[in-house]
């Protein structure tokens, strides 16, 4: 059995993107070659591997399991093939990261345009996420996340600020109208902007005094997906909805500005700084190690 290299790759990026179009415009294919393609994998193996309709294309059983075994696989072969980047005099390639919201908002900007312009020839392709991915799986050469949600085996290095806090803040129009909370329960009386992770779940509200911790679940008139509508709570808050809860940094121009006002601030939770994180059991493709050169050199 003859299988091209490129069908697999192939296939992959139409699997993972869940089409055609978005699997081409990823990859930097045509959507006409990539389904060629596929139905020559397809054939050659003799199994359907997606199913296609009108809306939508996913994997079928046995184009799934392929899928789970082959995403590991080909980034072993890129690897293996881009040992000579190493000498080249600058790295050449895409570097992709997988990152929550927050990352992309809060480090990112800072790390970005420097590490381009000293790599001009990396291309940086940035996945922002809240849900928690197997990077590996899913193509992607490293993350940023947070030191509780790092998994055992991989490698973590610091990114960004090493220090952050959420803070609670809410307008002070809001405040004239129904009070300014004194401790923390006194928010369950409050109309509080809440947000939701993609799973479903929803975090409770976490304040820390005096090694003191007071969680709390609020109730409020606007829930939003964590991430991508975040800016909708922040939004809202200025309005004078009701009381937001977010990373200080996020918040910090509006609280300059006095659009929004501190509450409970000596309550506000102070935790360490996201984290690059990458897998240790195979070499470094080179534009993750350029990245993870610059980081280091930059702290």
């Amino acid at each position: 059995m003859q299988i091209d290299l490129n069908d697999l790759n192939a296939f992959v990026a139409v699997a993972r993107a869940k089409g055609f179009r978005e699997g081409a415009r990823l990859s930097g294919s045509s959507a006409s070659r990539l389904s060629e393609s596929v139905r020559r994998l397809e054939t050659e193996l003799g199994v359907r591997l997606l199913h296609r309709t009108t809306r939508s294309v996913v994997p079928t059983e046995a184009g799934q399991r392929l899928l789970e075994r082959l995403g590991p696989a080909l980034i072993e072969v890129e690897a293996a093939v881009d040992v000579v980047n190493g000498f080249r005099d600058r790295p050449v390639g895409t570097l992709r990261l997988n990152v929550p919201v927050s990352a992309a908002r809060l480090a990112l900007p800072a790390i970005v345009p420097a590490f381009l312009a000293a790599c001009p020839e990396i291309v940086l392709e940035v996945i922002a996420d809240d849900s928690f991915v197997d990077i590996v799986a899913s193509g992607c050469d490293a993350g940023i996340r947070y030191e509780e949600r790092l998994e055992q085996d991989m490698i973590a290095i610091p990114v960004g600020p090493r220090w952050q806090r959420f803070a609670a803040a809410a307008a002070p129009a809001y405040l004239e109208r129904h009070g300014r909370p004194k401790h923390p329960r006194d928010l369950l009386r409050h109309a509080c902007l809440r947000g939701r992770f993609s799973s479903g779940a929803m975090t409770e509200w976490e304040f820390e005094r005096d090694g003191k911790v007071v969680r709390i679940d609020p109730g409020g008139p606007l829930i939003v997906q964590v991430g991508a509508a975040t800016d909708l709570v922040v939004d809202a808050a200025v309005a004078g909805t009701g009381v937001v809860y977010l990373f200080e940094d996020w918040l910090r121009p509006h609280l300059d500005s006095g659009a929004l006002e501190p509450i409970l601030e000596p309550w506000w939770p102070r935790f360490s700084g996201p984290f690059l994180y990458y897998s240790g059991r195979r070499l470094l493709p080179a534009p993750l190690r350029a990245f993870v050169d610059f980081i280091k050199a930059s702290r």
